[in-house]
């Protein structure tokens, strides 16, 4: 009989232990801002990281083709080719735009987000239609074609890894959209693998 009650306290101090860790948030307590996790800083030479973006514009040029880089809480990279430029009829541009999300506040009585979460929620969001392919990371795609005979496409690739999210925009012509899609995919990886 002692045995079971001591059992019984034991168990009852293990639960109240465990449901007392988030009496804080329960009661409203409010949250405050060493809380919450900002978001980390990304390397100032991302686009430089990720490297030659050539096989992916038109041969404009003999050298490497690095994108240029703009932002700072999100980091833009940039490059693209004209038909003017290689007075031919192709053209091309990429933008990667990587955004490393911090934590929020998740309101009155809740824990709050942390940039994981932040991060998911927005690639949640996007109505793409996700990839089911073996991916490393969750990967949503969107393709739209334009062009008489179809020969112009744009991707857009979605990519999360943690807290950081990574969107591809790709436009080429003439391009077949599958290359376009693999291109999109295979660059946002880098930059997934660039931005850890």
């Amino acid at each position: 009989m002692a045995s079971r009650l001591v059992r019984g306290t034991a168990i009852g101090c293990g639960v109240a232990a465990l449901v007392g860790g988030g009496v804080g948030f329960a009661v409203g307590e409010p949250v405050t801002p060493d809380d919450l996790v900002p978001a980390r800083a990304l390397p100032k030479d991302l686009c430089a990281r990720i490297g030659d973006v050539s096989s992916l514009l038109p041969k404009a040029s003999g050298g490497p083709v690095t994108m240029t880089q703009g932002g700072s809480t999100a980091v833009t990279c940039q490059a693209g080719s004209s038909r003017a430029k290689v007075r031919a009829y192709t053209s091309a541009s990429v933008k990667v735009t990587v955004t490393a999300y911090g934590g929020r506040d998740a309101g009155a009585g809740n824990p709050p987000f942390t940039p994981e979460q932040m991060a998911k929620r927005t690639f949640g969001r996007s109505p793409w239609k996700a990839v089911e392919q073996d991916r490393p990371y969750p990967t949503k795609v969107s393709r739209s074609e334009s062009g008489l005979a179809g020969e112009s496409w744009t991707v857009h690739a979605l990519v999360q890894r943690a807290d950081v999210v990574v969107l591809v925009d790709y436009t080429a012509s003439p391009i077949e959209a599958d290359s376009a899609q693999r291109a999109a995919l295979a660059l946002a990886d880098r930059a997934i693998w660039e931005s850890k």
